[in-house]
Formats: C-alpha cells, structure tokens, sequence
C-alpha cells in the first residue's frame, strides 16, 4: 500500500464547507454560519441522545401534551431543550418558534436571525428504532436589530427563508440543509465528531414511482386525493410511509417520489405545520428540482398568520406533484359543472 493511500482524504468537513461559501452571502458577516455550526452542534448532542435512548430512561412519552394536543415524549422535550440552549449561547438568534412550546421564544435582541424548528419529528417511533429528525428553517428579521421582537419578524413566507435544513437519526445521521445554493449532505463520523460532506448538489428525480401517505385515512380524504392514489396504483407504484417525516421526505428527495399529508374531515386544514415543517422541506426540495405545494399554491408563497399553522402538503418529485394537482384541479372544474 502506498503513502497516498494510506492517507488517503476523509472529506470535507461541515465547519470548513460553511467557510468555503460564506461568500455567497454579500450581506452575511459571519452570524449565519455560526448559527448553522450552533445548530450542528445540537444535532451530535441529540444524536447521543436518541443512540443511548434505549438504555437509559428517556424513551417513551412525558406525561404531558403540547401546543397541538399532541402527547409528548421524553426526547421531544428533552431536544426542544438540547437546541434552545445551543442557540440561545450561541447568541445569533433573536428568537424560535418550536413545536414544543406554545408561545415565540424571544432571546438576544441584538441578533438578526429567527429560528423556527421541530426539534425532534417521528419521536413515537423511538421506541421501536425508527428513523427520526429535526426540521429548522432560519429566517432574518425585518424590525431594526436591537428592538424587541415583533411578530412581522416571525410571520414571514417560506421564500423569505435564508436557510432550511434537516438532520436524519437513522442507520447513519445525515445533516441536509440549503441556503439558496443548491442542497447538501453531510454524513455524521462518529469516531472523529464531525459532519461530513457525502452528498454534494442533492437531486429530486423529476418523475418517481413511490407514494408517501397514510393510507389509514383513506376514506376521509378528498375525492381527488383518493383518485391520485388509483392512479399510483394502477402505475405499481410502491406505497413507502414511515410516519416519520424526515425519513420519508429524504427517502422520496434520493429516489424520487410524492409525500403527501391532504386535508381530513379531522383535520381540515392538514397536520404539518407551516412554519417548521412545511417551508422548510419546501425549501429544499425546490432548490433539489422538486415541487411542493398545499393543492392549490407553492407552499412558500402563503402568508402565515399564527405561529402554529397547519396546511395540507404534496411535496416531491415535479411530474408527481404536478399529477397530483391535475386530479384536484379536474375534481374542481367537475364541481363547479
């Protein structure tokens, strides 16, 4: 073996990736990188974490429910904490709005940058070893640094969004995000503690041939949804849903495919939350050539009006997409005949 081999590269690490590009931010003086590496840095605490879950008594639920009614588990509190700590010391940010907390978390005034985040989505899926992740969109704030907070700053559309990511627990943990640029992966080295780059310039495939839904559901979705899924059958195409978004999402942005979470009659207005989940994965799957929409418009053209806002998603593979919409669209026009 020779000298060249035997030193061969590990690749490019997360900190000195976000380096190489900070030039692609004229406006940016370092606080947006910073908070990128403050957000890595929770993702390895919560990685420990959700690796040792099953030893120690963190898995299972809390005892008590969140803003959406939904029962909490141990490590949903526990990694709404792991990354309010992060970035509260990593002072770049000036408030977050969490899944787990009712109300906007108002932090250094003096910085730029709002965080909206689901700290841990899946999490009733540690118990049985499911991949799980965490979904953050950085937005920068509209009121003069230094005033308190005001809503106009958190309340912002997906297209203002400055970067959007998400970080995969699951046979390996992946970190993906984009800031406009494209979209990236890094793969997580445990042995040395970094992030690494192994997926450079993420790809949707156009057209796929999996559908992401919960078919559970099925008899109370709309009469357009129902007929799309005919027609996913009808093609054999193969039916993948994990419950977890972060892994269907990523499943469906390397392979191709449609995730979708329609209205209900419970839940009319869809499950996912607009501002920490929906334009978040919106984001990247646009910057990867995919599409995402709540039916009827981009999901990152709709102006948000409560912290905690749900719309229905269809996100994914363009031709899907765009498929998906044609049955709503026909279902309308027969309507209104």
């Amino acid at each position: 073996m020779d000298k060249e081999t035997l030193g061969s590269t590990i690749g490019t690490t997360l900190d000195r990736f976000i380096n190489d590009k900070q030039g692609e931010f004229p406006f940016a003086t370092g606080e947006l990188s910073q908070l990128l590496r403050d957000i890595a840095l929770a993702g390895k605490i919560i990685n420990r974490e959700v690796n040792k879950s099953g030893l120690l008594d963190i898995a299972g639920a809390y005892g008590a429910t969140n803003v959406q009614g939904e029962e909490q588990q141990k490590l949903d509190v526990i990694a709404d904490i792991r990354f309010t700590r992060a970035l509260k010391n990593g002072g770049e940010v000036c408030a977050i709005i969490s899944e787990e907390e009712d109300d906007l978390i108002r932090l250094n005034a003096n910085s730029r940058y709002v965080v909206a985040m689901d700290p841990l989505d899946g999490s009733s899926n540690i118990d049985v070893n499911v991949s799980i992740g965490t979904i953050f969109s950085i937005y920068r704030r509209v009121s003069p640094i230094g005033t308190p907070v005001q809503m106009e700053d958190v309340l912002q559309k997906g297209d203002n969004q400055v970067a959007a990511g998400y970080i995969l627990y699951g046979s390996s943990t992946m970190l993906v995000y984009t800031t406009g640029h494209g979209v990236n992966g890094f793969t997580f080295e445990p042995t040395l503690g970094e992030f690494l780059l192994s997926h450079q310039n993420m790809k949707c495939p156009k057209a796929g041939s999996i559908y992401s839904i919960n078919e559970g559901s099925y008899q109370s979705f709309e009469p357009s949804v129902k007929e799309y899924l005919q027609y996913c059958k009808a093609e054999n195409y193969s039916a993948r849903y994990i419950g977890s978004l972060v892994a269907d999402f990523h499943r469906n942005l390397l392979k191709g495919g449609i995730y979708m979470y329609p209205s209900t009659e419970k839940a009319p207005n869809g499950k996912l939350r607009l501002m920490y989940e929906c334009n978040c994965l919106a984001f990247i799957i646009e910057q990867a050539g995919g599409m995402a929409t709540d039916g009827e418009q981009r999901v990152m053209e709709i102006q948000p009006t409560e912290l905690h806002q749900r719309v229905p998603l269809f996100i994914g593979s363009p031709d899907m997409v765009n498929k998906a919409q044609t049955y709503r669209k026909e279902f309308a026009t027969a309507q209104k005949d």
